[in-house]
This record gives structure tokens, sequence and C-alpha cells, in this order.
């Protein structure tokens, strides 16, 4: 090793600031400077960059500095110090973009298989009794703000429970599909964006407003069957899972971005606004049409409902939040869906 390659550099001990000029080289597993040797397991070494200087931390608070980052680069190649194999993938646009292709590819498969899998695990355990605490803030969230006080007397309001109540009995004889131990209907005037709507809270509270009942206060079978929808997303705990997935999201895009904390803030938006995926709202529409036909109600005057809504909001940029838009099923598709036999 005596003629391993030398390379000229500054020496800094730690103590002063004022450098030495030392011959530096390899030999021995060691690292020579001057008089002076050291570990190479010692050491720590820089990363290759495409400039600027070079340093090696010594043990104890010292450094070697490298004023020709080009001559360090190649002394420590021919002294048999090649770059690692992160220094190599930084070092190369092809690689280094392949390392952002497949990063973004391994966060969409968290975002489309895991995240889903994980919250489903996730409600498997959560207790109905902490997803009903979750209802109550939510919807005392939304009170002032997306909804207020119902302007229905209070016969019009046990008129629709009733009619509700009998359709349910009527299923539940007839054999139709399981229905949730609790719910409750919730009657509210909606602020001016959410107009005529219907959504389910986590832990079986539901609410529908003024305006959907108004638009709909010559079609009961209409509002029974728009009800046994949401009641099919709380049978299948769809707004709880949505609510974690959210929060998921929140902790992932915190973690890669920065702060995100807003996100579960905007949780009762979220709710308010029916925000479940496609399939979501195909596996509440297959419920609750089930319910509603056992309950013998006539599904296809969700018709009526859907030519009501599009006549009153013809575009999604009209009535972003409308119940029927947005996520929903396209409205022809589900018009075919509760007609059919």
């Amino acid at each position: 090793m005596s003629a391993a390659p030398r390379l000229a550099a500054d020496w800094f001990d730690g103590r002063s600031a004022r450098p030495r000029p030392v011959d530096v080289w390899l030999a021995d597993g060691s690292l020579h400077y001057g008089e002076q040797r050291v570990p190479v397991a010692a050491l720590t070494w820089p990363e290759r960059q495409r400039h600027g200087q070079r340093q090696l931390l010594l043990p104890g608070g010292g450094l070697l500095s490298f004023a020709d980052a080009a001559a360090f680069d190649a002394w420590a190649q021919a002294s048999g110090r090649g770059d690692s194999v992160v220094v190599r993938w930084q070092q190369s646009w092809t690689l280094a973009l392949l390392s952002l292709v497949l990063l973004v590819a391994g966060l969409a498969a968290g975002y489309r298989w895991g995240l889903p899998w994980a919250v489903d695990r996730a409600v498997d355990v959560l207790p109905l009794s902490a997803e009903q605490r979750l209802s109550e803030h939510l919807l005392a969230s939304l009170d002032g703000d997306w909804l207020y006080p119902t302007r229905m007397e209070a016969a019009q309001q046990q008129a629709w429970r009733d009619r509700w109540q009998q359709m349910l009995d009527r299923a539940r004889t007839a054999g139709g599909p399981p229905v949730p131990e609790r719910y409750q209907i919730h009657f509210r005037r909606g602020a001016r964006a959410l107009g005529p709507n219907a959504f389910a809270l986590p832990g079986g509270d539901v609410v529908i407003t003024d305006e959907l009942l108004e638009l709909l206060k010559d079609e009961p079978d209409a509002v029974l069957t728009v009800l046994a929808h949401e009641l099919g997303h709380v049978q299948h705990r769809h707004g709880v899972r949505m609510v974690l997935r959210a929060g998921a999201v929140g902790v992932v895009t915190s973690v890669v971005l920065g702060d995100f904390s807003s996100l579960l803030a905007a949780a009762p938006a979220l709710l308010a606004t029916n925000a479940y995926s496609r399939d979501n709202e195909r596996e509440a529409d297959h419920y609750g049409r089930a319910l509603a036909r056992a309950g013998g109600a006539d599904t296809s005057r969700m018709a009526v409902f859907f030519e009501r809504l599009a006549k009153k909001h013809a575009t999604v940029e009209d009535h972003a939040l409308a119940i029927a838009i947005s996520t929903h099923p396209a409205d022809a598709e589900r018009v075919r869906f509760f007609s059919e036999n």
C-alpha cells in the first residue's frame, strides 16, 4: 500500500481555526494525514455532490477539507472508496426519476388498497359507542353552520317518522335486510349550499332537510327510499370508514408534505356532501332498494326525485352538494337501478 495515491488537504484539529496542510492517503485499513492516522471505520465520508468542497469528519471533532472536489472524488475512487448505491441514484436523473415514479406508485397503491384494508380492520374493532360519540360531535359541528332548526311542525315530523316506522315493520315482517341496532332521523333546514339533501352520520344519525321533503312532498315512496339508502350507509358503516380514511390520509400527508391538520376539521363537510366512493353508494343503493321494496315502497318513484333535482340544479357547478350529484353514480344509471325488477 506504499504506492497508495495521495491527496493534499487542510487539516482542522477541532481546537484551532487555523488549518494545517497535509498529505492524505489510505493504507493498512487506516487513513493517514501528516503524522497522524485513524481507522477508516471511524471516518465519516462525504457524499459526492456536483459542486462544493469535500470534508472528511475525523473522530474527536476534527476534519480534513479538500478544496478540489473533483480530485477528491478521483482519489477516493482510486483508493477503493466508490459511491454508495444511494449516491449513485442521487447522481442519476434516470434513477432519480425512477425513484419518484416508484414513490408515487407506492403511495397510490397504499391509498387504493392498503388504506381501505387498514380502515376496514380498524372499523371491525371500533365499538359502536365510540361511533355514536363521533356522530354526536359531527352533528353538533354541522348545526349552526350547514344545518339550522327545521321549520316543520312537530305533527309533520311525527307523520314522517310514522311512515318510516311502518315501512320498517313491513320490511321486517317480509324478511327484508337487517336494520342497524341504532338509528335516529333528524329533521333540519339546510344551508343554501346544502339544499335538498339527506345524509347519514356514523353511529346511526340520519339527517334529512326540509328542502328535500318540500321537493318530494307528494312522493312519500321516494322519500322513504332515500332514507333507506342512507340507512344503508349506517348499516355498512360507510361514514366512520370515510372519517377514518380522511384521518389516515391527513397523517400520511402531514408526514410527506407537512402539517395537514385542517383535513379532519373538514369531516362534517365531507359527510354533509355524501362524499362516499361510488362503490359505497352502490352498496347503499342495493341495501336501500331491498329495504324499501320489502317495506312496500315503490322505488321507481326515485325517477321523479332525480328529475326534479335535475330541474332545480341543472349542473354540478350550480349545486355541487346536492344528493345524487357529485360522487353518487350517474342519475340515469340510478334511475334504471331503482326502476328495474
